[in-house]
């Protein structure tokens, strides 16, 4: 007999959080997972561009919920009214997907500006836990649910000169083990995704002679996210996921 097919709207009936939901990934992610059936809450800090991905989402499939936030400032408490409000408003939580990263450029160290590590720290690091901590009651309530971080090869970003990006990358797929590792008899999934190069602004901020189309679009890496995020995703649990891009 053959297999079952996949579910066409794998996401359906689920409840996203996504953040850095209009960085180059965050829009390839938002678009595939809405056509994926999923309810969407776009976190990110700049509004104008945030309504441009609320539009393009909401043309694919259900209504995105809006919710501006700057990560590099928030503090545990708005992320636990986030979390609060998300599963009150829209009636639970079965997924987040950090996409959001902060990159200012190729630097030594010793020349970092300490406000510039803190904020990188911040958004890369910090803030990704912070939310996780806060919407971790609401995701082991939904039954079924996904932590799925994004993050940079650490044999490509744990050299000199990528400051606190760097090393907050390598830091993520050490919390992502340690989480999977104690939630690993509970009904969250964590797991990470680390794609390939990918054109964008972070990428063209360390690479800045680099020609655009060498590398592929964030879209590549899109139908990843709705894998990770969807009961599929079980197979990658407590793994670090490296697909090959999808063809564009």
């Amino acid at each position: 007999m053959p297999f079952p097919a996949a579910p066409a709207r794998p996401l359906a009936g689920r409840v996203i959080v996504l953040t850095g939901a209009h960085g180059e990934l965050g829009q390839a992610a938002a678009l595939a997972c809405a056509r994926a059936g999923a309810r969407l809450v776009l976190l990110g800090r700049k509004v104008p561009k945030l309504n441009r991905v609320y539009d393009a989402v909401k043309a694919l499939g259900p209504e995105p919920a809006l919710y501006p936030i700057d990560l590099a400032g928030a503090d545990p408490s708005d992320y636990e009214t986030l979390a609060d409000t998300v599963e009150r408003e829209l009636g639970g939580l079965h997924g987040i997907l950090h996409t959001a990263a902060d990159f200012a450029g190729l630097t030594p160290l010793e020349n970092t500006p300490p406000e510039q590590f803190a904020r990188q720290w911040q958004v890369n690091l910090t803030a990704r836990w912070f939310l996780t901590q806060a919407c971790l009651p609401a995701l082991r309530r939904a039954g079924d649910s996904a932590v799925v971080f994004v993050v940079d090869a650490p044999e490509r970003v744990g050299g000199a000169y990528w400051g606190a990006y760097g090393l907050a990358q390598q830091a993520n797929q050490g919390l992502m083990r340690m989480l999977h590792e104690e939630t690993a008899a509970s009904s969250v999934r964590v797991a990470a995704l680390q794609p390939g190069p990918m054109r964008g602004a972070l990428r063209a901020r360390a690479f800045v002679d680099e020609a655009a189309l060498r590398v592929p679009a964030a879209a590549a890496y899109a139908a990843a996210c709705v894998s990770l995020l969807s009961p599929e995703g079980r197979v990658h649990r407590g793994t670090v996921h490296a697909p090959s891009p999808a063809s564009e």
